[in-house]
């Protein structure tokens, strides 16, 4: 048996003790970079093309320490595709997004996901913007490459509160208002809709060329939930309230949420859109290989 790559800094439990989004970021990410080098089945989306010397104002992240090291000269790596990326995260934080049953909300997890991504996104020099939304566009930080973009989508990202119910359509018809170029559009919600009301809102995004992906983000309880005895659930959208026996919750809602996964996921493919399910228990580097896995495959 192969020994597991440890994941307890990428443990999304531990991830909450950090202080500030963009130190998560940072960590999940470094981490996960860190594990790539070890793996031969995975590199960054952008394909290596050349080298050039070092010129000053260029930016130090991209200089090649290691041929600085044995040669005494900088020279910073380029990549085919440079810049040509767009990377859109859309994040729900409906009131819905703010359940946890151990300790770590559906928000929370979204939140480092998302974060994770804009900072992965830096370090390959895409165009990153985020839209926050429930009913409503709550936040719009428009995509850029421009200095400071990355802590500009963090704070966007860390300042989002769980707000109403979800709407679909109106933030998809605003990111369609202001796209200028297609790209890549990452959807990271749980997704409490009918599956062919969120596949034919956001199915029109691919019409446009854009690479679409949907991340179903839900709590382990919610998959397969475990009452000792008779319960009152509370809808957090709704108010609506009602009595589920240990029975109900193991058969009969089992049955009902695997059939609604499924379906997503189904409908989402046939429409050539990219799904994937998370529970918010999974450690993060699982969620970015996911992630990673979908990009490859598109190039």
């Amino acid at each position: 048996m192969q020994p597991r790559t440890p994941t307890r800094f990428i443990d999304p439990a531990l991830l909450a003790g950090i202080s500030h989004l963009d130190l998560v970021a940072k960590t999940v990410v470094d981490g996960f970079v860190a594990g790539l080098h070890r793996s031969p089945d995975f590199g960054f989306s952008q394909e290596f093309a050349e080298y050039r010397a070092y010129t000053p104002g260029d930016d130090l992240r991209h200089v090649d320490w290691n041929v600085y090291a044995r040669t005494g000269r900088a020279y910073l790596k380029r990549y085919r595709g440079e810049t040509n990326s767009q990377l859109v995260l859309m994040l729900d934080t409906s009131a819905s997004m703010g359940y946890s049953s151990h300790g770590i909300t559906k928000l929370d997890y979204s939140r480092y996901l998302a974060v994770s991504l804009a900072y992965l996104g830096n370090l390959q020099r895409d165009a990153a913007g985020v839209i926050i939304f429930d009913d409503d566009v709550r936040n719009y930080v428009q995509p850029s490459t421009r200095q400071g973009q990355f802590m500009r989508v963090a704070h966007a990202i860390e300042q989002a509160q769980t707000g109403t119910h979800t709407d679909f359509a109106k933030p998809f018809i605003h990111f369609q208002q202001f796209l200028r170029r297609r790209g890549i559009v990452v959807v990271i919600s749980d997704f409490y809709e009918q599956p062919e009301v969120v596949i034919k809102t956001v199915e029109p995004l691919r019409y446009r060329g854009n690479d679409l992906i949907l991340f179903h983000v839900l709590d382990p309880q919610e998959i397969r939930p475990k009452l000792k005895e008779p319960s009152l659930l509370v809808d957090m959208e709704t108010d609506d309230a009602i009595e589920v026996s240990p029975e109900y919750a193991k058969e009969e809602y089992g049955s009902k949420i695997d059939a609604h996964i499924s379906a997503l996921k189904t409908k989402a493919n046939a429409a050539n859109i990219d799904y994937c399910l998370l529970s918010t228990d999974r450690p993060l580097d699982d969620a970015l290989r996911e992630y990673f896995l979908i990009r490859k495959g598109r190039l």
